[in-house]
């Protein structure tokens, strides 16, 4: 009888810690997912009071749609419609560029490669993406930008009336920036493939599919919701990249041509933010960030919509 107390006291108290713990953990979880909310509309608030007073002073026409940046003349300008076009283009370019080679590398990695070479090409695109961003800029600096020098003096060399710009232009940004957001696209388009039931597969090779015709009729269209994550999440480092960029892309405000010397959103910003006086230079930065910071938060909106669209297109 005294055994049986013991035991039943023992798994009460055993209960109650558990509750206890539950409670506890559900309260750090909690705080954890204010916190996240917070620093977001804390970013919002700040970007917003820092970078809307140069938008004002400037108007917002001419600081949108202008096309010359000159904040250090004696009438300044401060136009970034050709840094907004900049950031764009190289964006879409280095997207088109990079999204099928990362997209077929991570179906080759999750169906197609043998043991051996996976273990091979793995750790070869997880040490891309450990590489600091300003090692991409110096090799596309040292190596690239040459070869791309040579390129363009090849095409051009019966041109009088071309500005050669050494191999430092937008062709050289989007090469880097392909190979950049490469590893963060490969990354999460595996997981996806990895997470599709294989009960799909296996009904796809059962009524007469090939193994190719399972992988881009049944994997891709059930992984899709994950691939389009890791489309975003490059979107969102191409965009949000200066380090890489700026060593290779000229930092001219210029049109966005393929062999044009151009100048990026970001790289607009550390470019000019070691000599920016106060005033409405340093405003006017605030205010391209805050043009950045709305141009990402556009995008994932209408991925998020993209994304329940489809969502809802499968459910129906």
């Amino acid at each position: 009888m005294q055994a049986t107390s013991q035991k039943s006291f023992t798994i009460q108290g055993s209960s109650k810690t558990k509750t206890a713990i539950e409670k506890f953990m559900t309260v750090v979880f909690f705080v954890c997912g204010i916190t996240a909310v917070a620093a977001v509309i804390g970013i919002t608030v700040y970007m917003i009071i820092a970078g809307s007073p140069a938008i004002a002073k400037v108007g917002p026409l001419e600081f949108l749609f202008g096309s010359e940046w000159l904040p250090t003349a004696t009438e300044p300008k401060f136009g970034i419609l050709y840094f907004i076009l900049t950031s764009i283009v190289g964006t879409l370019l280095a997207i088109v560029v990079g999204v099928p080679v990362s997209l077929l590398t991570a179906i080759f990695l999750s169906e197609l490669a043998p043991p051996a070479l996976y273990k091979v090409v793995r750790p070869a695109v997880e040490l891309l993406a450990g590489i600091p961003s300003v090692i991409y800029g110096i090799i596309g600096a040292q190596l690239l930008v040459p070869l791309m020098s040579a390129f363009e003096t090849a095409i051009f060399k019966d041109d009088p009336g071309h500005t050669f710009t050494g191999g430092a232009n937008l062709l050289s940004a989007v090469l880097v920036l392909a190979v950049m957001i490469l590893p963060t696209i490969v990354n999460v388009s595996e997981t996806a493939l990895r997470a599709v039931p294989r009960e799909y597969k296996e009904a796809s090779l059962a009524l007469g599919a090939s193994h190719i015709q399972t992988i881009f009729k049944v994997m891709l269209g059930a992984a899709r919701s994950g691939i389009v994550t890791s489309i975003v999440l490059g979107i969102g480092r191409a965009i949000g990249e200066a380090m890489a960029i700026i060593m290779v892309a000229g930092n001219v405000a210029n049109l966005p041509l393929p062999f044009n010397s151009v100048r990026f959103l970001t790289t607009a910003i550390v470019s000019d933010m070691s000599y920016a006086a106060a005033g409405l230079h340093r405003e006017s930065l605030f205010g391209i960030g805050l043009v950045l910071f709305v141009f990402i938060m556009v995008i994932n909106f209408f991925v998020n919509i993209l994304l329940k669209g489809g969502s809802k297109k499968e459910k129906g």
